[in-house]
């Protein structure tokens, strides 16, 4: 395209609606506008004309996503477009999470716990160091860009360089690693530790999947070298190499000490306030722990819950918000500097704007009974408004806008016409007498041409009883809701692709996201019980997942026409109409969309991986665990061919070590 910092690369030209999305949008980013809106149907290549903006304007962009799958995807589409550039994924590592928190009607005090996944925290590390240090970055991430980070001066201060050649002790340069919180162990090697034999020291850098090698002669570097990460192989000569940070937060040691007295001055202060109001309690437990932290703080530069005192290491005033990935953005680029998308912003919005409410109820307790200093408050998400304030010239992408992106956008762009030509589907209302059987004929009208069917429903309950009774009934049928996990649904996800179910049950995990070009029918049940889960919205969004087949069509069980209904049939119609009337104009036969589960590239292939065959056990072991993280990653993210790949090189591995 018109940037040589974004080049797109695609078997495929906008089409549609998509030229003139693309052309509105960007006259848009040149005259300055802050917010505008990309009103886009399903199915009509959003992500393309987001591509596009991003190459006709050279700006680098972050992409908000409001959740991990979404985000992934997203990820996938951004890395085909644009190969050469630094296009990165950034959610929250955490497998598990469980909060700090106190409960006073019970006296209960639950530790904070929780259990990191290497390869997202790997991935989350390799995106700061891209905005940081590229011009082209593409950062793909979910609602936890506004969670609080260190630093990003510091982090970028931090970082240690290191070039062939230079003049420098091997105990010095082991100083530089301990500083930036990185940990000797000279058995296992993983991410964020070093390993030394003799005049050679091997790193691990958090961001990275190579090993970097520096071998020392005397007080100087002789040799540079990147390593496979399993198999230790030389990759390439290296002249210099950047050591960033084994963490997210990191500080001097003027900040530092500056920062262990700050610390203990509030301590001090907190404790003499428990003690004026008798609760000797808390005021022995503020006391305790917080000298804890401190010399673990002071002997180690690390402990666990450092964020709680992110204020004193940032420098930052009470009150003050803290450093998040967006603040990367405007430090590397300033604020005029990028764009950013916010993806399905009518579910994205408004979580943004719930996150920091619930953050500051649970840490008042913890305070109020001295497990926390009061400062720990300043540890949290950003408020809406310091969000709205960071994120410079925005587009909100949406199929169904909602009120807030109404009210500020100061120009709202249309993509209605589909690049395929499919138009949006019709929608037929049928009364709720009877409408089990009548589902059941519409079904098996459905399953007859091949096609698959979505059924949603108002509650968990009832989508288990239909799919039970469905399946019961001969059919193929299953259902899916927030209380299966993960990996299950990722498998029910695939089988309704693939034909092992025709007809997939659910609530209202069945709206955005979901690309399930199969579908043909979409079945409503109890259309007319307004609400949440019947809203104008949810009923556009619900509907859309029909909007993908050739033959797509909804079918609405209802006695009464609720005002939210009446709006998403009219909207869902005035989009058909122009549909229609475009595909008579331009002489264009629909055709549906064709699709299928591409492999990831949030890691790296793995099945040409040349495998020693004298690999240790120990090191053999070490590669299953990292591994087994990428095919977990994979699995969450739906890349089925990804992770099976990883799970084959797991099973190699594992046949060596016996």
């Amino acid at each position: 395209m018109a940037n040589s910092l974004f080049t797109i690369k695609a078997p495929f030209q906008p089409a549609g609606d998509q030229p003139k999305a693309i052309a509105g949008l960007v006259d848009g980013v040149k005259k300055d506008l802050k917010r505008q809106t990309l009103l886009g149907v399903t199915g009509s290549g959003k992500t393309m004309t987001a591509a596009s903006v991003i190459a006709e304007t050279g700006f680098p962009a972050l992409i908000i996503s409001h959740n991990k799958t979404l985000a992934a995807q997203l990820t996938e589409e951004f890395r085909t477009f644009f190969p050469d550039a630094a296009v990165e994924y950034f959610v929250s590592y955490y497998d598990y999470y469980q909060p700090e928190a106190y409960i006073p009607r019970s006296g209960t005090y639950i530790a904070k716990d929780s259990a990191i996944n290497e390869e997202i925290d790997r991935l989350r590390h390799s995106a700061m160091e891209a905005i940081l240090t590229r011009k082209d970055a593409i950062v793909v991430a979910s609602v936890s860009c506004i969670y609080g980070l260190g630093s990003p001066k510091e982090y970028m201060d931090a970082r240690v360089g290191i070039a062939v050649g230079e003049d420098i002790a091997r105990q010095d340069f082991l100083k530089k690693l301990i500083s930036l919180q990185y940990e000797r162990n000279d058995i296992d090697l993983e991410r964020g530790k070093y390993r030394v034999r003799g005049d050679v020291v091997d790193v691990f850098p958090s961001g990275e999947e190579q090993v970097i090698r520096i071998e020392f002669f005397g007080h100087y570097v002789e040799s540079i070298t990147q390593l496979d990460a399993i198999t230790g192989h030389k990759i390439t000569s290296l002249a210099n190499a950047a050591i960033f940070p084994a963490t997210f937060f990191v500080t001097n040691d003027t900040q530092r000490k500056q920062s262990l007295e700050l610390i203990k001055k509030e301590a001090e202060m907190q404790a003499k306030k428990f003690h004026d109001q008798k609760k000797f309690a808390e005021e022995e437990r503020i006391l305790e722990r917080t000298k804890y932290d401190l010399e673990m703080i002071e002997h180690i530069g690390y402990v666990s819950g450092i964020e709680n005192y992110s204020r004193y290491m940032d420098g930052r005033s009470p009150g003050q918000p803290p450093s998040t990935l967006i603040d990367y953005f405007n430090y590397a680029y300033g604020k005029d500097g990028f764009l950013t998308f916010i993806d399905e912003s009518h579910m994205t919005i408004p979580q943004i704007g719930a996150m920091e409410a619930g953050d500051s109820a649970r840490k008042e307790n913890l305070i109020n009974y001295g497990f926390r200093l009061p400062s720990a408050k300043d540890n949290r998400p950003l408020k809406f408004f310091e969000f709205e304030d960071r994120i410079g010239k925005t587009v909100f992408i949406s199929a169904t806008p909602g009120p807030y992106e109404k009210n500020t956008s100061e120009a709202t762009v249309e993509q209605i016409v589909r690049p395929t030509g499919l138009v949006d589907p019709e929608i037929e209302i049928k009364s709720t007498k009877n409408q089990i059987d009548d589902v059941m004929e519409e079904i098996k009208r459905t399953v007859v041409k091949g096609q698959r069917i979505i059924v949603t429903t108002l509650t968990k309950r009832m989508a288990e009883e239909l799919a039970t009774y469905l399946t019961e009934s001969g059919m193929k049928a299953a259902y899916l809701h927030s209380d299966i996990d993960t990996m299950e649904r990722v498998d029910i996800l695939r089988q309704l692709r693939s034909g092992v179910f025709d007809i997939l049950v659910g609530i209202n995990l069945l709206r955005e996201g979901l690309d399930l070009p199969e579908v043909s029918l979409v079945a409503i049940m109890d259309a007319d019980k307004e609400g949440y889960l019947r809203s104008e919205t949810a009923l556009i969004q619900t509907m859309g997942r029909a909007a993908r087949h050739l033959e797509g069509r909804v079918i609405m069980y209802a006695d009464r026409i609720t005002g939210s209904m009446q709006r998403a049939i009219d909207e869902t119609t005035r989009r058909r109409t122009i549909q229609l009337a475009y595909n008579k104009e331009h002489g264009i036969t629909p055709k549906s969309i064709m699709k299928k589960i591409s492999e990831s590239t949030l890691s790296k292939p793995v099945l040409d991986l040349d495998l020693p065959e004298n690999i240790s056990k120990d090191d053999a072991e070490h590669a299953i665990k990292r591994i087994t993280n990428k095919m977990q990653l994979a699995a969450e993210q739906m890349e089925f061919e990804k992770a099976a790949e990883y799970r084959d090189v797991i099973a190699q591995l594992r046949k060596k070590m016996r």
